[in-house]
This record gives C-alpha cells, sequence and structure tokens, in this order.
C-alpha cells in the first residue's frame, strides 16, 4: 500500500525553497503546496519556473505558488530576496534549501580555479548569503532546513569538493542551531534519491518523501534543531510517522 502521510493543513504558512526548480526541490515544493502553504520558488530564468509549473500539474497553476525572477546566490540578492519576501507575503516561516549539484572533476591535487569556484565556493557562497538573510527573519513557526547529501560524510575520491563543500554545510547547520536556539535549524543528509528525472531504486527515498519529512520536521515545534539522515525511503516514512505523533 503507498505511504501517504497524515494530512495537515499549512494554510497561511509562508515557505521559501530556493532551489525548487531541482528534482529534490519539485517534490519539496509540491509537499508544502499539497498541505496548502504559500511556496515561493526564486528562479533565474522565466523558462524554469514554466517548467516547474508544467511539471507540477494542477499545483503549478495554483495561486500558492509565487515564481519570481531572482538572483539569491549572492549577499545583496538573497537579502533583496528577504526584504521583498517579508514585504509581499508579511514574513517568513519555512525555508527548506535543496540547492546544490556534483561534481566529478578528479583528485584534488588537479582541480582548477574554476572548479574550485564553482564547486566549492559558489555552492557555499550562496548557502551562507542565504542563511545570513533568512534566518534572522524567520518568524519562529516553522524551521530552516539545508538539504545536503551523504558525501559530506565521507570522502569520494575524485569528487572531493562536493564532500568539503557539504560538510561545509553540515557545520553551517550546526552553528546556526548553536548561535540562534530560538530557531529550528535541521539538515536533511540525503542518500540517492528518485525524482522526475532520476528513476532510481524503489528503495531509495524520493523526492517527495523530502518534502514530507520537511513539512513534518516544521509542524514538529517541539524538535530541536537537529541533522537528520534519510538514507532510504523506509528511514522517511519511519521519520514521518515518528514526527507526526510528536506534533
Amino acid at each position: 500500500m503507498p505511504f501517504t502521510p497524515s494530512p495537515a493543513s499549512l494554510a497561511g504558512r509562508r515557505v521559501l525553497v530556493p532551489g525548487g526548480t531541482g528534482g529534490v526541490g519539485e517534490g519539496v515544493v509540491s509537499a508544502f503546496l499539497d498541505a496548502g502553504a504559500d511556496v515561493v520558488v526564486p528562479t533565474r530564468s522565466d523558462e524554469r519556473g514554466t517548467e516547474l509549473r508544467a511539471a507540477l500539474g494542477h499545483l503549478g497553476v495554483s495561486p500558492l505558488l509565487h515564481l519570481p525572477t531572482h538572483d539569491y546566490t549572492s549577499f545583496i540578492g538573497a537579502d533583496e530576496l528577504g526584504r521583498q519576501m517579508t514585504e509581499r507575503l508579511g514574513g517568513i516561516d519555512d525555508v527548506v534549501v535543496p540547492v546544490g549539484g556534483w561534481w566529478q572533476g578528479g583528485p584534488l591535487t588537479g582541480i582548477r580555479e574554476d572548479d574550485w569556484g564553482a564547486a566549492f565556493t559558489g555552492l557555499a557562497t550562496a548557502h551562507m548569503a542565504l542563511a545570513r538573510a533568512i534566518v534572522p527573519r524567520l518568524s519562529g513557526l516553522g524551521a530552516y532546513t539545508v538539504v545536503v547529501g551523504q558525501s559530506a560524510t565521507f570522502p569520494v575520491p575524485g569528487s572531493g569538493l562536493v564532500s568539503m563543500e557539504q560538510a561545509a554545510l553540515l557545520m553551517m547547520q550546526r552553528v546556526l542551531a548553536a548561535e540562534t536556539p530560538d530557531r529550528r535549524i535541521h539538515a536533511l543528509v540525503l542518500g540517492p534519491v528518485r525524482t522526475r528525472f532520476v528513476d532510481g531504486e524503489p528503495e531509495q527515498v524520493s523526492a517527495g518523501e523530502v518534502g514530507d519529512v520537511a513539512i513534518a520536521l516544521s509542524r514538529a515545534a517541539d524538535v530541536p534543531s537537529r541533522a537528520v539522515p534519510l538514507g532510504s525511503s523506509g528511514e522517511a516514512r519511519a521519520l514521518v510517522t515518528e514526527l507526526t505523533q510528536t506534533a
């Protein structure tokens, strides 16, 4: 029998999903929209927004979906995004950040400067820009959730820049949690994910299940900041059940 998380309305919640046009992000956006939340997905091109609307089906035409064209990858851009969202929607309750990418360019001793900029500096800067701009603006109702891969926890030869950048994000989550104890700052540590772009195996976590876990963490107000491993679909389902019972 397909797994269906307990229905819970998030009507009135204001949710920001940078990276929401990607495979994992699409699942997060769909889950929050299906729960009734207002979801803002900044895109750097109108084409990406149009593609996301089509992929979301009936949810893609929902008035709850907002697709501003905006570059949030710099400190100035992220701060402007936070200001605009606060002004237009009145605040920010939840943030899920599935911003990332993959790089397989060989050993660290052979990387070029442009590899360093694209696979480490660029992504780390985008995450830092978003965190510094958005965390202080959070209402405290929901959570700020960073999405990273399992490569953050072990070395991947030939893809070391990815492991290094993802490990940095895990430490960023820990530092933010320590510095802002009045906010819930989570990290979802993902194994391989089934998305619209990658079929994967049935036991792997799906993009929709990542969204279900993000919603469950948002609603579980008594659950403090934590890093959550999601290595399989079974782990995701069990965690949603556990968090739903505590919410």
